[in-house]
């Protein structure tokens, strides 16, 4: 499965000559490292940083500094993400935290209006639903515990990129054009992503010298130019109050973040999440992400099934039941651990696992929505209380990921993040990127009443996210990492890709290809079209399961370590236009 650089490309997979976007390929393999993302400029620069003698995490934030010109609308410096990261050195797995924050000022009020949620659009564009932006002080605590590259230099990649632009292909065209709207009315995006009041043309270049600038100056600065700078200034002059076009019509709430708030981020260091499957340790982003314990539970639930052995309707009934459990207790349970009580061992031990697996029926389908077990005390086939149960919340599908690995066998899976498709649509004047509406992760008010709502703002709170960068070793050495944008169907497609390549034995390219569907203790099961026009989905009918369509799940990328010392980078070969896989020095498969 594995693939030399497209015919053109250098060892690295850039163009020979000049005139437009590396070649893009979703599968590559070789040595001196590896890179994948969605975006062939953004693995591009990934790749250089690589070949001048970066690290794992020094690639990393080149990749997606690049992905912040090139994928505006999925990530950039004024949103968030979680970094899992292997050090072969010492053969442990670390993460950093990197989520936004909510004002100090917030309540759990904060999403209301006279006791009523706000309108879920309008909390969106605005700047009551922006975080304070993480991206920067994870980039900045990667290198300094990671890297041996400075930001500037790992910058420089993308600062070119942002000023010479970028070849605009259709999914950069569809995604402005579901934005339109909402550009139109923030001179500052409109500028920027309406040239000449239109859509950008497919094949036209889009530069951005405003985020130039901006990264020279983190360049010169360092993240203080945010935390505790001019930019700063701005990101909290446009929160507080958007600049909104003359004669638009829209509502748009002003948000309380203040010079205090960038003042007291901090990207926190934790221990990841783990557990066992099948000899394989399965490391993730503990809370305030959802992605590590809820993967986990998961897995564990289905860690007594040979899922290799089952038929297609069997693997995906169980895999689709297993999922619906595990969502209804991190609805339950999860919440940033800084203001509640996570139980993470309990909901990613065996034990708890074990105590929920028993409610799956290969006959029939369990109603949604199921009630969580408790995990701090599980008991022989938990039901739980149904008066406890209560729907999963909505998150919005955009995010990007990465993932990438170094000639020195260091490993990052990172995960980032603006929210929704374009953000908050505020673009901060004269500085060339988007800020987030990452708030409006939180529960606008408790889901189900009477049910402890670990996910209601408070001061300073992170919000819940799916976000599941994972990292899977083997005797304390890689075997691979993953990841995926698509808000919470972004734990149901890291699951889905792990069975797959571990347990059905796809090729890791063919597990991120599969068709997808998603279960997360709903009434009814999305599905792209591969499956909703399948024979299997009827099967799947008959034992009482009901979908929806989804056009699309996810976007994976991958990386994986090869017996004979190879690196294999993967990604989509469709979704989102398909992804990019390079490696230093291809060879052949």
């Amino acid at each position: 499965m594995g693939a030399a650089a497209p015919a053109g490309t250098t060892a690295g997979g850039n163009p020979a000559g000049h005139g437009g976007p590396p070649a893009k390929s979703p599968v590559a393999t070789g040595h001196g490292g590896a890179v994948s993302s969605v975006d062939p400029d953004a693995s591009a620069a990934g790749i250089e940083v690589l070949k001048n003698g970066g690290t794992a995490a020094d690639a990393a934030v080149a990749t997606a500094a690049a992905l912040g010109v090139t994928e505006p609308y999925s990530a950039g410096v004024g949103g968030g993400g979680y970094l899992v990261y292997y050090d072969a050195a010492s053969r442990k797995v670390h993460t950093i935290d990197g989520r936004e924050r909510a004002p100090l000022s917030a309540d759990k009020e904060l999403l209301t209006e006279n006791g009523k949620a706000i309108p879920f659009d309008q909390a969106v564009t605005s700047g009551l639903g922006v975080g304070t932006p993480g991206t920067p002080a994870t980039w900045e605590k990667a290198l300094r515990a990671y890297g041996n590259k400075s930001l500037a230099q790992t910058l420089r990649p993308a600062t070119k990129l942002a000023k010479r632009g970028f070849t605009v292909d259709e999914t950069f065209r569809k995604q402005t054009a579901e934005n339109e709207d909402r550009f139109r009315d923030f001179p500052a995006s409109a500028d920027l992503f309406l040239p000449g009041g239109k859509l950008p043309e497919v094949g036209s270049t889009l530069k951005n010298p405003d985020l130039a600038r901006t990264y020279e100056e983190f360049s010169r600065k360092g993240t203080k130019a945010l935390y505790h700078g001019e930019l700063g200034r701005d990101v909290v002059r446009t929160v507080r109050k958007p600049p909104v076009a003359k004669g638009a019509n829209r509502k748009v709430r002003p948000g309380d973040m203040t010079a205090k708030d960038l003042r007291a981020y901090r990207a926190l260091s934790q221990q990841p999440t783990r557990t066992d499957y099948r000899g394989l340790d399965v490391y993730g982003m503990a809370p305030s992400s959802s992605g590590g314990t809820t993967v986990a539970e998961a897995l564990n639930i289905l860690e007594r099934s040979d899922l290799g052995s089952l038929s297609e309707r069997k693997y995906l009934h169980r895999y689709l039941e297993a999922s619906r459990i595990a969502f209804a207790d991190r609805g339950r349970w999860v919440g940033d651990p800084a203001q509640e009580n996570v139980p993470t061992e309990g909901l990613t031990s065996q034990r708890f696992a074990d105590s929920r697996a028993c409610l799956i029926d290969d006959d029939k389908v369990l109603k949604s929505p199921v009630a969580p077990g408790d995990p701090r005390d599980p008991k022989e086939c938990e039901r739980g209380d149904k008066d406890q149960a209560a729907r999963t919340t909505y998150e919005g599908p955009n995010t990007t990921h990465l993932t990438v690995a170094d000639k020195w066998g260091n490993v990052a899976a990172y995960t980032l993040t603006i929210e929704q498709t374009g953000g908050s649509g505020i673009t901060v004047p004269g500085r060339g990127f988007l800020l987030n509406n990452e708030l409006t992760d939180f529960s606008f008010v408790p889901v189900a009443p009477g049910v402890h709502d670990p996910n209601l703002p408070g001061p300073g709170k992170r919000p819940r996210s799916s976000m599941s960068p994972t990292v899977v070793l083997k005797h304390g050495k890689p075997v691979l990492a993953l990841g995926s944008p698509g808000g919470s169907t972004i734990i149901t497609t890291v699951l889905q890709t792990l069975t797959n390549h571990l347990d059905r034995g796809m090729p890791l390219v063919d597990a991120i290809a599969a068709p997808r569907a998603s279960q997360r203790n709903a009434a009814q099961t999305e599905a792209e079209p591969k499956l909703m026009d399948s024979k299997v989905r009827r099967e799947l009918e008959a034992l009482g399961h009901s979908f929806k369509a989804n056009p699309e799940i996810g976007a994976a990328t991958g990386v994986q370590k090869l017996g004979d010392g190879r690196w294999r980078a993967a990604a989509e070969r469709e979704r989102r236009g398909g992804g990019s896989a390079m490696v230093v020095r291809p060879t052949g498969s």
